[in-house]
């Protein structure tokens, strides 16, 4: 049994998580982002904006704070806000690079790239950072044809930079990757201990997986669990789909940890208020869409 103890003993509102994708950079893809944002997204503008959204979060009983290289300035942006708050505990990624220039309108806004020099270089920028402080340190959205599936040397390499080591997937053969993921050992112990993968009322399908690796031992991180967006405007849901979406993903019994990607202040107090919800899950309609459809769904949505 894999023992993650960044997250030993969490309950209540601290099964909630921030992740900063959305405030961390002008543009992103969930939808009415931009209704939600102020017109002139400035570094400045954005920074106070993630600061009020973490100062809410922290105060509610939020600990864990999700960041990415590929998030615009979010690492930044967390680092400023930490001190002083000691249990915050600090999970970022690598393997995008933001490429925007903090610009909505950019062509391209990330590049993937798996290699051990991107790790290399990518390791030393959110050290200088955090420091001592990176609880968590994931490779971001591997799919079933990243090297970080096979690569013997950036296993070690990995297993090596001192922060729990996890993965964040996408794409819709999420399941293939945390098994494929969960069966790697570097010396004989497992080397992934953390997996954050997209679960949510249209795409659930990584649920089988995500208990397995539960029953493991490993940490689950649930993203995007309003679907970027799309779950607001379903009706089915009721009167607050957006509460109902995460509430249904912290009642999954294998999600250690669901994150909002609030971008507003009423968001963080969605989110806290579905961590203290009840739901009976078989009670709610059936909206999953196949992988293939969701995920070239999801491609498509405006960076906005």
């Amino acid at each position: 049994m894999v023992i993650v103890e960044l997250f030993d003993g969490i309950s209540g509102v601290a099964r909630l998580g921030l992740g900063l994708a959305a405030v961390g950079r002008p543009g992103y893809i969930t939808l009415e982002r931009d209704a939600d944002l102020p017109a002139q997204r400035t570094v400045e503008a954005m920074r106070e904006r993630a600061h009020a959204l973490l100062d809410d979060a922290y105060a509610a009983g939020v600990r864990y704070f999700d960041v990415a290289r590929s998030y615009g300035r979010a690492e930044e942006f967390l680092a400023g806000w930490l001190p002083g708050h000691d249990d915050a505990i600090v999970g970022s990624k690598w393997g995008y690079t933001y490429t925007a220039d903090w610009r909505v309108t950019a062509d391209v806004h990330e590049v993937k790239d798996h290699s051990r020099g991107t790790f290399a270089r990518q390791l030393g920028e959110t050290r200088a950072l955090f420091g001592d402080r990176l609880g968590l340190y994931q490779v971001h959205s591997v799919t079933p044809d990243s090297p970080v599936l096979t690569d013997r040397e950036l296993h070690r390499a990995l297993a090596g930079q001192g922060a729990v080591v996890g993965l964040s997937t996408s794409g819709p053969r999420q399941a293939d990757v945390i098994r494929a993921a969960c069966a790697i050992e570097v010396d004989g112990v497992p080397l992934f201990r953390s997996v954050q993968a997209t679960w949510n009322l249209l795409e659930p399908s990584a649920g089988p997986a995500l208990a397995e690796a539960h029953a493991s031992g490993r940490a689950v991180i649930v993203k995007e669990a309003l679907a970027n967006g799309r779950l607001a405007a379903l009706p089915d849901l009721g009167i607050h789909p957006e509460v109902t979406g995460l509430a249904a993903a912290l009642a999954q019994p294998w999600a250690t940890v669901v994150l909002s990607g609030a971008v507003t202040r009423e968001q963080v107090a969605v989110g806290v208020h579905a961590a203290g919800v009840s739901l009976d899950t078989t009670r709610l309609p059936d909206l999953a869409e196949s992988p293939e459809r969701y995920w070239t769904t999801r491609s498509r949505l405006p960076w906005t």
